[in-house]
């Protein structure tokens, strides 16, 4: 499947995340104008494109609105500050 990444030969790097944290992720990059988010390179804003990208190709991407309060939740409950 053509995903339109440069990566081909490209190295790359094995992510694995907390369900709960791919789901925080993508829902937060779904409703996020990357046009606001402080950058200092746009390769930054690059990278989060990448990732919602990436993150859109999983099932997190059908996530219910209770399943991103869950996960939220999850995320939030032991963050200390």
């Amino acid at each position: 499947m053509e995903t339109g990444f440069p990566w081909g030969s490209t190295p790359t790097v094995d992510l694995r995340l907390w369900r709960s944290d791919a789901i925080v992720l993508f829902d937060w990059l779904m409703n996020t104008d990357l046009n606001t988010v402080p950058i200092t390179h746009p390769a930054q804003k690059q990278a989060l494109t990448d990732l919602f990208a990436r993150l859109e190709e999983m099932d997190v991407a059908e996530s219910t609105k209770e399943e991103i309060a869950a996960a939220q939740g999850e995320v939030a409950k032991d963050m200390g500050w």
